[in-house]
C-alpha cells in the first residue's frame, strides 16, 4: 500500500503537460514586433554592468584582452540563447523556461525552474532599483542620502539596508503601473530608453576610437613597474595585449557571463508577440549580437584611451573622458547609465507577472494570480504582486548578498532549456495541429503521414521494438521510435549527473589538478570517457524530422557544451549562496506539496474520465519512471 502511494506520487512529480497549438487564441493582446522584442532583449540584457563591468574586469582580470572575455561570454549565452530559440519556435506560449520544463521533463523540474525564476527577478528588480536610485542621487549631488541618513535608520547587518529606500519604492510602482496599463505602451517606453542607451554608447565607442591610442594594448611590464613605483601598488600582470594570461581571460568571461543574462525574458512574450515563432529566435539571436557588439566596442575603447593598469573601477567611463580631457562626456554617460538602468528594470519586472501568471493558470501557484484585466489584456493580479514584493525588498533588504541567488536561478533555467532541446529533438511525439494530421489522415500517403506524425509507423516498421547493443549504436529506424526516445531521456539523465561530477571536481580539486596529481587526473580522465559513451549513444539515435522556424544546429554537443557551463558556474558560487537557496526551495517545495500538486490543472484533467484530451507534445508510451525523467 505505501509502494503504491509512493508510486501515485512519483507519477505526479513527473507528470508533463500536453500543449495544443492548434488554437492561437490566448488571454493576452497580440501586439510585439519583431522589433519591440529586440528591444525588450537588448534593455534587459544590456544594463548598467556596460559602465561599470568593463572598467572592474580590465584592471583586475584581463587587462586589454577584456575583449576576448566578452566574445567567450557572449559564444557561451549564445548556446543557452540558440536552446531559447528553438523552444521559442517549438512552443510560442507564455511561461519561459517553467514552460519548457514542464513540457519535456515533468511538474517538480517545472515548479523548481519557475520557482527560481520568480526569486531572479525580484531581485534583479530590487537590486537595479537601487542602484537607480544610487545613481540618479550622485548626479544631484547625494542630496537623497543625505537627508534620509538623518532622519531614518533601521540598519540589521546582512539583512536590513542602511536607510529604507524611499526612491526605488516609488520606481519600482511607478513601473508596476506601466506594466499594468498595456504591453504596447511598455514596450514603447522600453524602446525609446533602448534608442538612448545605444546611442550614448555610440558615442562612447567612436569617442574611445578617436580619442585612444592603441600603444596602451602594448605597454611593457617595465613601465607598468615604473608607474605604479608612482602609485604606490605592485605590478598588475606582464603588460601586452593579454597581462594576466589565459586564465584571466577565463576568469574574466565568468564574470562577464553575467552582462549577457536578461535575454531569456523575450522567451515570456509567446502569447504577446503577433509572430512568436518567428519573432522570439531572431529577437534572441539579435538582441545578443547587439550587446556582444557594445560590450566590446566599450570594453576596446576603454582600454584604448587609458593604460588597464590606471583605470578607475567605480567610474571607469567619466574618468577615462576626463584623461583623455574631454570631462563634460561624463554627462552623456550619466544619462545613458540611468537609461540602461531604466530598461534594465523594466526587463526585469517584465517576464516576472508573466511566469506567475503560467505558475498560476497550471495550478501550481493561487489560482487568483492567474488574473487577465480585461481592457489591458495584461496580468493584473501577478503584476501587482510581484511589483509588491520587489518594492518592498528594495526598500527595506540589503540586496548585495542576495544578487548571487539570482544567478542559481538563471543557470539552472538555462541548463534545464538545453537538457529539454536535447531530449524533444529525439522524441516521436511532435507538436503538430490535430487537424493537420487529420487531413493527412485522410488525404496523405503513407510517407507523408509518418514525416508529419512520426508518430504514425509505417507498415514496415510495425515490428516490436528490442532494446540491445545494435539499437544503441545503430538504430534500425530513421525516425525516432518510442524505444530511441526512452534511450534518450536515460542517456541524458545520465550525462547531466556526470557533468555535474566533473564541474565538482575541477572546482574543489582545482590545485591537485594543478599539481599534476596522477590520481584526480586518472579520475577526471575517466569521468571524460563515461561521458563521451552517452554522448555517443544520443548522437547515434534518429532525430526528429518535424519542420520548425529554428533548430539548434550540431546536436548533442551545442546543448551538452551550454550544460557544462552553466553546471561550472553554478558551483563556483559560495556555501552560503547555496543555504540561501535551499531555504527557498523549502519555501516553494511546502506551497507545491501543501497546494500545487492537488491544485494541478495536468492532475485534474488526467483525473477526468472523459476529458477532451488535447494533442500531447510527446508520445503516450514515452511515459517513463522517476530515474529516468529526473534530470
Amino acid at each position: 500500500m505505501f509502494g503504491g502511494k509512493m508510486t501515485s506520487v512519483g507519477k505526479k512529480l513527473i507528470r508533463r503537460r500536453v500543449v495544443d497549438l492548434s488554437s492561437e487564441d490566448t488571454r493576452f493582446a497580440r501586439c510585439l514586433s519583431t522589433l519591440d522584442l529586440i528591444a525588450l532583449g537588448v534593455g534587459s540584457t544590456l544594463g548598467a554592468g556596460v559602465y561599470v563591468l568593463a572598467g572592474e574586469v580590465a584592471k583586475e582580470m584581463a587587462g586589454p584582452s577584456i575583449v576576448l572575455c566578452f566574445l567567450v561570454a557572449a559564444l557561451s549565452s549564445v548556446l543557452a540563447g540558440l536552446c531559447y530559440a528553438e523552444f521559442g519556435a517549438r512552443v510560442p506560449k507564455t511561461g519561459s523556461a517553467y514552460l519548457y520544463s514542464y513540457v519535456t521533463v515533468g511538474e517538480i523540474w517545472a515548479f523548481t525552474t519557475g520557482w527560481n525564476l520568480i526569486l531572479s527577478y525580484v531581485i534583479g528588480t530590487a537590486s537595479v532599483a537601487r542602484a537607480w536610485s544610487a545613481a540618479f542621487d550622485n548626479i544631484i549631488g547625494n542630496h537623497i542620502s543625505t537627508f534620509f541618513m538623518n532622519k531614518t535608520t533601521v540598519h540589521l547587518p546582512g539583512v536590513l539596508a542602511e536607510r529604507p529606500d524611499f526612491f526605488a519604492l516609488i520606481l519600482i510602482g511607478l513601473l508596476t503601473a506601466l506594466l499594468a496599463f498595456g504591453v504596447s505602451e511598455s514596450a514603447l517606453v522600453n524602446k525609446i530608453f533602448t534608442a538612448v542607451n545605444l546611442v550614448v554608447l555610440g558615442f562612447i565607442i567612436i569617442a574611445g576610437f578617436v580619442k585612444g591610442d592603441i600603444k596602451n594594448w602594448q605597454l611593457s611590464e617595465d613601465y607598468i613597474n615604473r608607474s605604479y613605483l608612482d602609485i604606490g601598488k605592485k605590478a598588475f600582470g606582464s603588460g601586452g595585449f593579454v597581462p594576466f594570461g589565459l586564465e584571466g581571460i577565463l576568469t574574466g568571461a565568468a564574470t562577464c557571463f553575467y552582462a549577457f543574462v536578461g535575454f531569456d525574458c523575450i522567451a515570456t512574450t509567446g502569447e504577446e508577440a503577433r509572430n512568436p515563432q518567428r519573432s522570439i529566435p531572431i529577437g534572441i539571436i539579435v538582441s545578443l549580437l547587439i550587446c556582444f557588439v557594445a560590450y566590446f566596442g566599450v570594453s576596446a575603447a576603454l582600454t584604448l584611451m587609458v593604460p588597464y593598469f590606471l583605470l578607475n573601477k567605480e567610474s571607469s567611463l567619466p574618468e577615462a573622458f576626463k584623461a583623455v580631457g574631454w570631462e563634460p562626456a561624463r554627462y552623456a554617460v550619466a544619462v545613458g547609465s540611468l537609461c540602461a538602468l531604466s530598461t534594465s528594470l523594466l526587463g526585469s519586472m517584465f517576464p516576472m507577472p508573466r511566469v506567475i501568471y503560467a505558475m498560476a493558470e497550471d495550478g501550481l501557484l493561487f489560482k487568483f494570480l492567474s488574473g487577465i484585466n480585461s481592457r489591458t489584456k495584461t496580468p493584473l493580479s501577478a503584476t501587482i504582486t510581484s511589483g509588491l514584493l520587489a518594492a518592498v525588498m528594495a526598500f527595506l533588504l540589503d540586496l548585495k548578498d542576495l544578487v548571487d541567488l539570482m544567478s542559481i536561478g538563471t543557470l539552472l533555467a538555462y541548463s534545464l532549456v538545453a537538457v529539454c532541446v536535447l531530449i524533444l529533438r529525439y522524441q516521436s511525439g511532435q507538436l503538430n495541429s490535430p487537424k493537420a494530421i487529420e487531413m493527412l489522415e485522410l488525404n496523405g500517403n503513407e510517407e507523408e503521414r509518418v514525416i508529419m506524425n512520426p508518430t504514425v509507423t509505417p507498415a514496415s516498421a510495425q515490428q516490436k521494438e528490442m532494446l540491445s547493443l545494435a539499437t544503441l549504436f545503430n538504430p534500425p529506424t530513421d525516425t525516432p521510435t518510442t524505444l530511441s526516445g526512452r534511450i534518450v531521456y536515460v542517456c541524458v539523465s545520465v550525462i547531466a549527473t556526470l557533468i555535474t561530477v566533473i564541474c565538482v571536481v575541477l572546482t574543489l580539486k582545482v590545485t591537485a589538478l594543478k599539481d599534476a596529481s596522477v590520481g584526480w587526473i586518472a579520475a577526471l580522465v575517466l569521468l571524460l570517457v563515461a561521458l563521451l559513451i552517452p554522448t555517443i549513444i544520443v548522437w547515434r539515435q534518429p532525430q526528429s524530422n518535424a519542420r520548425l522556424n529554428f533548430k539548434v544546429p550540431f546536436l548533442p554537443l551545442l546543448p551538452i557544451f551550454s550544460i557544462f557551463i552553466n553546471i561550472l558556474l553554478m558551483v563556483q558560487l559560495s556555501a552560503g549562496t547555496w543555504v540561501r537557496f535551499a531555504i527557498w526551495m523549502a519555501v516553494g517545495f511546502t506551497i507545491y506539496f501543501g497546494y500545487g500538486i492537488r491544485n494541478s490543472m495536468e492532475g485534474k484533467n488526467a483525473e477526468e474520465p472523459c476529458a477532451t484530451v488535447e494533442k500531447p507534445l510527446h508520445h503516450p508510451g514515452l511515459d517513463v519512471g522517476p530515474g529516468a525523467a529526473a534530470i
